[in-house]
């Protein structure tokens, strides 16, 4: 494992650790079912052990870690039917959260955010910069969804997709596809902003193709999604 200080950025030394951590996860560097100390890895950082501490508890909140007493913490390792549940939960409850967004008052009023947030994607992508696109992807995404101002479902979606990231956005950078994905963030808002919410949620069936490329979803799973004015029977052929 080789976590690299450079990339740590101006913010607070809790998040600096804390999207280092996530990205070495997203990366493969932290196995799955290996044990990890905070200390080993406040070394590695080059920073004290309580920002490392703190980073890595956050992570057992949102289920990628889970404390080993005295040891660490262990990297938590999902059976195929738990990715699949975890999948499906997206699915069935991100997709159609974004799509009641189009046309949001509160989303136009924030749009220059949210645009701006989409460059920072594609410069990310073009420098094949995995940490910082990582949290510009979350920073889009869950704050989009805070625009539904209900912390709950927001904070719901925040760990499915911190679970599914883990595999999901490693598959697409191993595919060469993280350019087109940032692209389709682009897409999405354009979407959002047009107040096309049949688009928004079409969009975002492609943009969690990678869940079916890792392995998290059988194929046909999205296309058993009900899309917006459908019910459940509607979708399933």
């Amino acid at each position: 494992m080789a976590i690299n200080p450079r990339h740590l950025r101006s913010t607070s030394l809790r998040e600096q650790a804390l999207a280092e951590i996530r990205a070495q996860l997203v990366r493969g560097a932290l196995k799955p079912g290996q044990v990890y100390s905070a200390a080993a890895l406040a070394v590695e950082l080059g920073v004290s052990n309580g920002p490392v501490r703190e980073a890595m508890l956050e992570l057992v909140s949102q289920g990628l870690m889970e404390p080993v007493r005295n040891r660490g913490y262990r990297v938590v390792s999902l059976g195929e039917r738990d990715r699949q549940n975890i999948a499906e939960l997206r699915l069935l409850i991100e997709i159609p959260s974004m799509a009641r967004l189009a046309g949001s008052p509160a989303l136009h009023a924030r749009s220059d955010e949210f645009k701006g947030l989409v460059a920072d994607l594609l410069a990310e992508a073009r420098a094949n910069d995995m940490n910082a696109y990582l949290e510009v992807d979350r920073a889009f995404h869950l704050g989009l969804l805070s625009l539904l101002e209900n912390d709950r479902l927001t904070d719901l979606i925040g760990s499915l997709r911190d679970q599914t990231r883990q595999f999901g956005i490693h598959t697409l950078a191993e595919r060469d596809e993280l350019m087109s994905s940032a692209h389709e963030h682009a897409e999405i808002l354009d979407a959002l902003l047009a107040g096309d919410a049949a688009e928004v949620d079409r969009l975002m069936r492609v943009h969690l193709r990678h869940l079916h490329h890792a392995g998290w979803s059988s194929p046909d799973l999205a296309a058993t999604v009900p899309g917006p004015g459908e019910s459940a029977g509607d979708s399933a052929d």
